[in-house]
């Protein structure tokens, strides 16, 4: 491998989490389960080594690291960049996959070389008149190869099986357009220590031809591109081949079908376009156009330059080996590389989901806040409730009563209140209605301002289209469940006035047609007050009638008591409102939480590559 210094700041001592939590047994305890639902493959066998504890897995271990850390990412926000950066990573932990991991376990399996190219280039020509019988299926009809075909010697078979190599496709020893399936070949035709691959068009119009032509090609250690005189600038092509240079892949071209008057002029004009991309050092071989022999052979001498290479790289161990690090040295680079930008994409996203978090937090914090500040300063007490208030306590009696000396007042009191009980119940209606209303409108409010805010940005534009269609609206089991809660605060009303009552001996007959009134009288008293007493800026919003729940009260219970009940009764109000906005806002933030970003996957994500590049940077050291 090339030598590289490690950067200044990446020292394996200095790096974040390093020390002992990292030996083997936290490792164990990390990849457990990471791979629980994948079928037995080399990556099993990969982690079983890893777990012996053995110095010399330094690398693999850092490298199935970073493909835990690559899959605890997630970019499910529709951002700028993140469709790319999530391609990004999902091409990455492929490569982990099927070539990077594999191949650093087994570093002395054979040469794979994969042909890929344009369609319509002669791929799988070319590979029969290499292995110089019929092993895969050209075709005029496009696209043409579905399922990629292996060939190999048959000493090399134990190489190639599924726990080997691209684990997710099946083993077949017969022809099949199933693209899921590999055809493995065993040809004495090819020497021992190299094996051929057949691809799809890296520019099928299938997309599944092309998805499978680029892991392919990213499971390669040595890329055959083929192309031809007619295709050869294709723009396609040449983004693999572009993708080969900057991952310093090993990669050979086959200029194939080339009339004799054409091969001049292209060659030349393709090997200045190698050189401009990084690739001038790649070798660049000619197939003449020849007739293709019944059996879908071109003549032997046609491909004789092509086959004498690949063979020579079979029989030299060295220059194989040569091949293979660098290939492989490039991708373990990359990756190092490649996955800082989605680390930035994923803080990105976390910080896109906590903006999200807060716009609605506060739509919902703002609503909460107005009810119950209409529930304290008197706000409530207008209109209706205001109304059926004065209605049931009258102008007449209570007042003449709150004139007389205490001991005189609970008598009074009972006699205007026993004879009213329609009254009563009036002010509970309209107290019900009143704050229903209050919750309905508050929320109502709520959701338009949390969709308001969303709709500003590409996020919660996103997240607002895949959520329910009426999220901009309170939800329709708001009604019901206001209803049902400030029924239950009405009753906890009843219940503390009969429970403080009982405390004071109050007579039965006092509790039987008092509980009512006096629990109207509470209600007034917790919309009106601050701990439990009115005071002046509330006695002039709410009237001055509404005295006289508090001096009720007072006469029946005693101030401080008073007081008590007025603060159990807003504590208990202000839970159930506080339980209803909160279930309103979970339509909101529940949209954010089942995204399940992790915040701290973007930093384990840099650790991860870090670590990698501290084993890369070790093992060049050992190498030198």
């Amino acid at each position: 491998m090339t030598e590289e210094h490690a950067p200044d700041d990446v020292a394996p001592e200095d790096a974040p989490g390093a020390g002992p939590e990292t030996g083997p047994a936290t490792y164990e305890a990390q990849t457990a389960g990471m791979l629980a639902e994948q079928p037995t493959t080399e990556f099993e066998a990969t982690k079983a080594e890893i777990l012996s504890g053995s110095e010399s897995n330094r690398m693999v271990t850092a490298l199935v690291q970073l493909h835990q850390a690559l899959s605890e990412v997630t970019l499910p926000l529709d951002l700028p960049g993140a469709e790319e950066q999530r391609a990004a990573r999902q091409n990455m932990v492929e490569q982990l996959e099927n070539y990077v991991i594999p191949r650093m376990m087994t570093i002395d399996a054979p040469l794979l070389a994969v042909v890929g190219g344009s369609t319509g280039a002669g791929k799988s020509t070319l590979v029969n008149s290499l292995v110089g019988t019929k092993v895969t299926t050209p075709g005029l009809l496009r696209p043409t190869t579905r399922s990629p075909v292996l060939v190999h010697h048959p000493d090399d078979a134990r190489w190639f099986g599924q726990d080997r190599l691209l684990p997710e496709l099946e083993r077949v020893q017969h022809p099949t357009n199933d693209p899921g399936a590999l055809q493995l070949v065993a040809s004495d035709s090819l020497h021992p220590g190299l094996a051929v691959l057949d691809a799809p068009d890296v520019d099928s119009v299938e997309e599944a031809n092309r998805v499978l032509a680029a892991e392919l090609l990213a499971a390669a250690d040595l890329w055959v591109f083929v192309t031809s005189a007619a295709r050869y600038a294709d723009q396609v092509p040449w983004e693999f081949l572009q993708l080969a240079a900057n991952r310093s892949t090993a990669v050979a071209v086959v200029l194939d079908r080339t009339p004799p008057d054409a091969v001049q002029t292209v060659a030349g004009h393709l090997a200045r376009m190698l050189a401009s991309r990084g690739l001038k050092d790649s070798p660049l071989f000619i197939v003449h156009e020849g007739e293709v022999s019944e059996q879908g052979l071109l003549p032997a001498e046609h491909v004789a330059e092509v086959r004498a290479w690949l063979d020579m790289l079979a029989d030299d161990a060295s220059a194989r080996h040569q091949v293979v690090t660098q290939t492989l040295d490039g991708a373990v680079r990359a990756l190092t590389l490649d996955v800082h930008p989605i680390a930035d994409t994923a803080d990105g996203q976390g910080e896109a989901a906590q903006r999200l978090r807060t716009d609605a937090d506060m739509a919902y914090d703002n609503a909460l806040k107005a009810i119950m500040e209409a529930t304290a300063d008197g706000t409530l007490l207008r209109g209706e409730v205001l109304a059926r208030w004065q209605e049931f306590v009258g102008t007449g009696e209570i007042l003449k009563a709150l004139e007389t000396r205490v001991g005189m007042i609970r008598d009074k009191i009972l006699g205007s209140i026993k004879g009213k009980p329609q009254q009563a119940e009036r002010v509970t209606a309209a107290v019900q209605g009143g704050l229903e209303m209050l919750i309905l409108e508050q929320c109502e409010a709520a959701a338009e301002s949390a969709e308001a805010a969303w709709q500003m940005s590409p996020a919660g534009r996103g997240l607002l289209g895949a959520g329910p269609a009426d999220l901009g609206r309170a939800s329709r089991a708001l009604r019901p469940k206001a209803e049902r809660a400030v029924r239950d605060w009405q009753q906890d009303v009843l219940e503390m006035v009969r429970s403080e009552g009982q405390d004071k001996r109050t007579t039965a007959k006092f509790l039987s047609y008092g509980v009512n009134g006096l629990g109207v009288a509470l209600m007034v008293v917790v919309f009106a007050s601050t701990g439990g007493a009115l005071v002046g800026a509330e006695v002039g919003i709410a009237g001055g009638t509404l005295l006289i729940g508090q001096k009720l009260l007072e006469a029946v219970f005693g101030d401080q008591a008073v007081r008590g009940l007025a603060s159990r009764a807003r504590n208990a109000l202000e839970e159930r409102i506080v339980g209803l906005v909160d279930e309103e806002r979970a339509r909101y933030t529940g949209q954010v939480d089942a995204l399940q970003i992790d915040h701290g996957a973007p930093e384990r994500l840099r650790h991860a590559a870090r670590k990698v590049g501290d084993a890369r940077f070790a093992s060049q050291r050992s190498d030198d």
